[in-house]
């Protein structure tokens, strides 16, 4: 199976949902929300794509790192790659229905752990559980913020079951598709997130942090991990772009707390960048569901490796020999 066929298959079945296009940048689809694209204007999907392109590396060649490494620990897992997929849900409502949530989650779980990484399950329910189960534990469940006794005791659910981790993407509070679907969300106070993380049993994680402010305050509630997101521009018109703000919230809480960053990365070329900037690892959303539904499991497979193999090549032409070695010497941009 080769990419370009999985892509073309996921183009005839998404249609009037997803064009594929050829940059995966959000102007197609502006204001498709439900659907692929970004909410009002898709500034904030835009800005997600642009923030990364502005960003360019510094070719060094003069080095031994002749081979290089992308393994990582995290959650107390190794993993092949700092790629990870992302939560995603609403199969129905943003593709259509040519996959139901259940066949979605399977792919791209299963997809995650064939090449040797992890896949995030999305606002699911039991059918996350049971996958993640099947995947024997390999997996993370991100749930909605809804109130905080059905997190925890979604919390403690998915702890019995054996899942890594646990967390809410706690900007989902303002997701248009949930309030469609008549589901209460809601922002959370520092005390109800301390609350959260001392209740459920599961290392903790809270996606959608933007500032730096917030990161610190998912410190002191005790998180494992914050995923610094604007929910792929799918909640607030007219945010920054993630690569824009990622820098600052490294700052000031790089090694207090494991720092994820989605948003528009398309290639291991883009990974490499939101690691120079400060994240420990990435999450992949929009290009693995194209993935899932053009080629299942095995296509999901196929572009993380692909994306990895991208990674390794630019690590070799930057000078890494390993994640440990990446960093903000990396980065060039050009002042505007």
């Amino acid at each position: 199976m080769e990419w370009n066929e999985i892509r073309q298959r996921a183009r005839e079945r998404l249609q009037g949902y997803c064009r594929v296009c050829p940059q995966c940048d959000g102007r197609a689809c502006a204001g498709e929300v439900p659907g692929f694209g970004g909410v009002g204007t898709g500034s904030s999907f835009r800005a997600n794509y642009e923030a990364l392109a502005q960003w360019k590396l510094n070719l060094r060649t003069v080095h031994g790192a002749r081979d290089a490494d992308p393994a990582l620990q995290l959650f107390g897992c190794k993993l092949a790659t700092p790629i990870l997929g992302a939560p995603i849900a609403g199969a129905q409502t943003n593709l259509g229905g040519v996959m139901s949530d259940a066949e979605l989650t399977a792919a791209l779980l299963e997809g995650c752990s064939l090449a040797g990484t992890m896949g995030m399950a999305g606002h699911v329910g039991e059918i996350a559980l049971e996958e993640i189960k099947r995947q024997s534990g390999r997996g993370i469940m991100i749930f909605k913020p809804l109130e905080q006794e059905k997190i925890i005791a979604w919390g403690r659910k998915v702890a019995e079951g054996g899942a890594v981790a646990f967390g809410i993407d706690i900007d989902g509070a303002g997701l248009i598709n949930m309030r469609l679907l008549g589901v209460h969300v809601e922002p959370k106070t520092p005390a109800q997130l301390k609350e959260l993380v001392e209740d459920i049993p599961l290392p903790f994680i809270l996606k959608g942090i933007m500032t730096p402010d917030e990161a610190e305050l998912a410190v002191e509630a005790g998180a494992a991990a914050i995923v610094v997101s604007n929910h792929g521009g799918r909640v607030l018109d007219h945010t920054p772009g993630v690569a824009q703000v990622l820098p600052a919230i490294a700052r000031r809480v790089k090694g207090k707390i494991t720092i994820l960053a989605d948003g528009a990365v398309r290639t291991g070329v883009d990974v490499l960048k939101m690691l120079a900037l400060g994240a420990d690892a990435v999450l992949v959303g929009r290009p693995l569901i194209v993935a899932a539904v053009g080629g299942g499991a095995a296509g999901v497979k196929l572009h993380l490796e692909r994306m990895t193999g991208e990674l390794i090549q630019a690590m070799i032409m930057t000078g890494c020999k390993t994640l440990e070695d990446i960093g903000p010497r990396l980065l060039y941009r050009e002042e505007i």
